[in-house]
């Protein structure tokens, strides 16, 4: 991954950070790193727990950024998410997958988009 690639990331993550706040959002974490992977952001949603998956592109080519989110990583999302909530002990709580989507992270005024409910926790999981 380049460095210029890298920027363009943490600038998105900043951008979304941003976007969820605004939305009345409570960031609990960022970058919840395990040996299965990564989510973004953990946010508290008035009571409902959000896992934040950000999609960020700079150029409109190869199509929207949510569409770059696929089974794989919806179920590696799934997975981590159910290691934090059983950590946690956050099983009594509603939770959920949301996506921000950043379009022209880099431009001057990014298009900005947050998919609430952007995926179910995939069968396999429950």
């Amino acid at each position: 991954m380049t460095f210029a690639r890298i920027n363009s990331g943490r600038k998105g993550e900043e951008q979304a950070i941003a976007c969820l706040r605004k939305n009345g959002y409570k960031i609990i974490e960022k970058n919840y790193r395990t040996k299965l992977g990564e989510i973004d952001i953990i946010a508290d949603d008035k009571g409902v727990i959000s896992f934040v998956e950000v999609r960020s592109k700079n150029s409109p080519g190869f199509g929207l950024p949510e569409e770059t989110i696929n089974k794989k990583k919806k179920a590696q999302i799934s997975k981590i998410a159910l290691a934090y909530i059983k950590q946690c002990n956050l099983m009594d709580k509603s939770c959920r997958f949301d996506v921000v989507c950043i379009q022209g992270v880099d431009s001057p005024e990014p298009e900005i988009k947050l998919i609430k409910d952007a995926f179910e926790l995939d069968d396999k999981w429950r």
